[in-house]
């Protein structure tokens, strides 16, 4: 799912937890997908944190069968 062009503020929230770094997305994705809305996105809609999980999910695939940073 790709974030729209005109959705900013997904794109700029995507960014801001990714430099979180690798095992605390991981969190961030194990949030998401409970429906706990945590600072870092409660500024932002149900849809639009739905566009984060897609974003975030599709981001961690690279680390697919790796371990992340600790």
């Amino acid at each position: 799912m790709a974030i729209p062009d005109d959705n900013q503020a997904v794109e700029e929230c995507v960014e801001t937890l990714c430099r979180a770094g690798c095992s605390v997305v991981q969190r961030y994705l194990d949030q998401l997908e409970q429906g706990e809305v945590f600072p870092e996105v409660a500024h932002l809609s149900a849809a639009d944190r739905s566009l984060i999980h897609a974003q975030l999910q599709s981001i961690m695939k690279i680390y697919a069968g790796r371990e992340c940073d600790v």
